[in-house]
């Protein structure tokens, strides 16, 4: 479990190094090899304890194998010589992860991808828990990806069910992806700041079958609300010209005008007309 580490200030160690060094120095002048010496090594023993933290960085302190504590603050410090020391930073970091191709719910190839924003907050944990924390997170995060995604389907094209979908899933999907990955990366002591889908799309070798599909799909959805807008026409003109006794009409005159103005109404060029020089009905 992290515990800080209080260390003493590198000042005060700098200023016992200046008189060592006078020692060393008032030692030679008056030939004493033990005021050469010794200062000389309690010199360099100092020298070696010197340790500076920089802003959002920490260090973990390992004296023969045992966990000491994790400096947090920042500055210039002493500390015991034969401590191991680990930095590790606390800043935030950016991961954007390039596509992978995985399958969604219902097996449809598909390229997904991720951004993650992460930082260490247990340091003990991120030391000792996992080998390489950096790349556990790579790994973790690309599992939770690929979870996520067998989980939902793309669209509702082929799954009409699904009320929730990788495209329109919005914040709910990313949501489950953060709290995934929160849950994965909890061991390594990281904290997951964001986690976010910035890359969808279906894989190549569907990709041109169901962009046909959508095309498909909108053509006919607009051919619905064109036949739909031409039979309200077709009816108010029916009604117009019998209301107002333009013209008494049979059911055959009123069929070959529907079927006129259907034509007219509905295809995708515009009509030609063709005038006819004899009677109605010639």
């Amino acid at each position: 479990m992290e515990r800080n580490y209080h260390p003493v200030s590198g000042y005060l160690a700098v200023l016992g190094m200046l008189v060592m060094l006078l020692l060393i120095v008032f030692g030679g002048f008056r030939g004493n090899v033990y005021l050469i010496v010794i200062p000389v090594v309690l010199f360099v023993f100092t020298a070696i304890g010197l340790l500076v933290v920089n802003p959002n960085e920490s260090a973990v302190l390992v004296l023969f194998g045992a966990y000491k504590g994790s400096v947090k603050k920042n500055g210039f410090f002493w500390v015991n010589p034969f401590f191991v020391r680990k930095k590790i930073s606390l800043r935030a970091r950016n991961f954007d992860s390039d596509p992978i191709k995985v399958n969604d719910k219902i097996g449809n190839p598909i390229m997904i991808g991720l951004v993650l924003v992460w930082k260490v907050e247990d340091t003990y944990k991120a030391a000792f828990e996992v080998d390489q924390y950096e790349h556990f997170v790579l790994v973790q995060s690309e599992a939770a990806l690929r979870k996520l995604a067998g989980s939902y389907s793309y669209d509702n094209f082929e799954d009409e069910e699904a009320e929730i979908t990788l495209r329109a899933g919005g914040e709910e999907v990313n949501n489950e992806l953060e709290n995934e990955i929160r849950e994965r990366l909890e061991i390594a002591g990281i904290h997951v700041i964001e986690a976010r889908i910035n890359y969808i799309a279906y894989a190549s070798e569907i990709a041109s079958a169901m962009l046909r599909r959508q095309q498909a799909t909108a053509i006919v959805a607009a051919r619905f609300k064109i036949v739909e807008g031409a039979v309200s026409m077709v009816q108010m003109a029916l009604d117009q010209l019998s209301h107002k006794g333009i013209i008494d009409m049979d059911e055959e005159k009123k069929a070959a005008m529907v079927s006129n103005l259907m034509v007219v109404l509905c295809g995708d060029k515009d009509a030609t007309p063709v005038v006819n020089t004899g009677t109605l009905h010639q």
